[in-house]
């Protein structure tokens, strides 16, 4: 009886339990970078980008100056990104609306 209680708590617990998981999630956003104005600054920034654990691609561009990066959020944040590209020499902020 002790055996099929512990079973059936263990069962409940890992049911319970796996739902948490799917709260990470793969977001995009656009990032303005207004300091890139020559064809290498988008090299730059999708190096550093790429650098971070958690991104998953990277499109940067000089015209419209900005990069579109696809992240796990689990596993980085936008804080992190701005401040790979500011380290880079790039600062940059969320674009609105994207």
């Amino acid at each position: 009886m002790k055996n099929s209680l512990l079973l059936a708590a263990l069962a409940l617990l890992a049911i319970t339990a796996a739902p948490q998981a799917s709260f990470a999630a793969q977001k995009t956003i656009v990032l303005s970078v207004p300091g890139m104005n020559c064809s290498a600054c988008p090299i730059t920034v999708r190096k550093a980008l790429e650098k971070v654990p958690g991104v998953q691609t990277v499109k940067a561009s000089v015209e419209p100056p900005e990069a579109m990066v696809t992240f796990d959020d689990a596993k980085t944040s936008i804080d992190k990104l701005t401040e790979a590209t500011k380290k880079a020499g790039y600062p940059s902020s969320v674009k609105p609306g994207k």
